[in-house]
């Protein structure tokens, strides 16, 4: 059974870098964390804030991830949240991220009915996640080329993919028409 915790960042604060400097994260922005940088996240409001909402992830109630709603506060003028799913190094490639990633999605709908789409962003090298995503019901909707900067190497392609409320709620899949103009 799959639950989320909302995330407390001041009683949570210990727990949050605990997870942070305890796990590499190769396919983020940031792989390693320093306690410095995970606590200055947490002041700075990455988990709780009017931008930003994260949660525990638990399955069979063993805390397995930690996921972040980001850009919350461009919902009231119709914008749309972005997720941050990060699993702990132990719990991944054993099939959680598909049944993580749907419960998200259902938590975001609920949670902001006036949200029209979810969004979430990969390197290109990110196999699994990307199929996650697909599984999940999102649909590729943007590649962007060199847009994801790797230390020590050059860039790398920033993928995008979003799921529809509308897609959502009734398990379909709208998809992009990409080649939709000639020259």
């Amino acid at each position: 059974m799959i639950t989320f915790a909302q995330v407390d960042p001041g009683p949570d604060a210990d727990r949050i870098v605990g997870f942070l400097i305890g796990n590499e994260f190769p396919y983020h922005g940031r792989t390693s964390w320093s306690e410095e940088q995970a606590r200055q996240s947490i002041t700075d409001g990455r988990f709780g804030s009017d931008d930003h909402l994260g949660f525990w992830i638990d399955v069979d109630r063993r805390q397995v991830g930690l996921v972040v709603l980001d850009d919350l506060g461009d919902i009231k003028a119709g914008g749309n949240p972005v997720f941050d799913l990060r699993l702990a190094e132990e719990f991944r490639g054993r099939g959680l991220g598909t049944p993580i990633l749907r419960q998200v999605t259902a938590l975001a709908f609920d949670r902001f009915p006036t949200t029209n789409r979810l969004e979430g962003q990969t390197r290109e090298d990110n196999i699994a996640m990307r199929k996650v995503m697909l599984r999940s019901g999102f649909v590729k909707e943007a590649h962007y080329r060199d847009a994801w900067p790797i230390e020590g190497g050059g860039p790398m392609a920033s993928v995008a993919y979003a799921i529809l409320r509308r897609d959502w709620a009734s398990g379909t899949t709208t998809v992009v028409v990409w080649d939709d103009l000639e020259v």
